[in-house]
């Protein structure tokens, strides 16, 4: 059996070795100082880059940050603390499950028709809301399972020294969930990261600088897929640098999840 699960271990392990390999050894030709400082070139033009794309998903990131993090962890406080029964705390729980399986681009021409349209121009808002709506569903739960964990017994040490409900919530609950809490959020700017439909109809796309988040706003997914469709052999390449940048940040940002991880599992032991 240990065998088993050793070979099946090693057949998941399987494609993510081969999208590593196959991404790295495409995308390293172009993976240098020009790709990272300047903005995209003409066709033919050696020094094009994507830091205008790299630039434009920080900002799109934040944007999103704002919108769900908090939205998130104070929805998965209330379940966690308050929302054990009643009609409420179930609808909100349905409504997280509910937009955890909305796809993408459905999420992508809501936010067209509900922040686009009335502005009547892309933005990196409109491309923020959107992305910031996916978050959430995934924080709250996150953030409901890791409150969870805290044992009652330091909630009740907590009120029996007269701390009041809501300060105990805030200064000792969350204090010894929050590296799971911040696992969970990592794990949801991960996500984000890699979606180009939303964007498609929200942020659309700039191949300059953006002085302005109510422009349209580069990215990096978007601008791998404009690149990975057109017929340019120049293009296809930096589109495969993109993908190696973008799966560099996302491995990134699992690794420190993890780390979040470990450490919690010590915090609430």
């Amino acid at each position: 059996m240990v065998g088993l699960c050793w070979a099946a271990v090693a057949l998941a392990a399987i494609p993510l070795v081969a999208v590593l390999y196959y991404v790295t050894s495409q995308g390293i030709h172009r993976f240098d100082l020009n790709f990272f400082t300047h903005v995209p070139a003409p066709v033919g033009v050696a020094s094009g880059g994507m830091a205008n794309s790299l630039v434009g998903t920080i900002e799109l990131v934040l944007i999103a940050s704002v919108v769900g993090i908090p939205v998130g962890i104070l929805a998965g406080i209330y379940l966690a603390e308050f929302g054990k029964a009643g009609k409420f705390a179930w609808a909100v729980r349905f409504t997280a499950d509910v937009l955890s399986g909305v796809p993408s681009i459905v999420t992508g021409i809501a936010a067209y028709t509900l922040i686009v349209r009335p502005m009547h121009h892309f933005s990196a808002w409109a491309g923020g809301v959107a992305l910031g709506t996916m978050m959430i569903p995934m924080i709250t739960r996150t953030t409901e399972e890791l409150v969870k964990l805290v044992p009652r017994s330091v909630r009740e040490s907590a009120l029996a020294l007269g701390i009041p409900e809501w300060k105990t919530i805030l200064s000792v609950v969350v204090t010894t969930a929050r590296n799971g809490i911040l696992m969970g959020v990592l794990l949801s700017l991960s996500r984000i990261a890699g979606e180009t439909a939303p964007l498609l109809f929200t942020a659309f796309n700039n191949n300059f600088w953006s002085a302005s988040p109510n422009q349209p706003t580069a990215s990096l997914t978007v601008q791998i897929f404009t690149y990975a469709i057109s017929p340019f052999d120049d293009w296809h390449d930096q589109a495969w640098t993109g993908a190696l940048t973008l799966l560099l940040l996302v491995v990134g940002v699992n690794l420190m999840a993890r780390i979040f991880v470990k450490r919690t599992g010590r915090a609430v032991g």
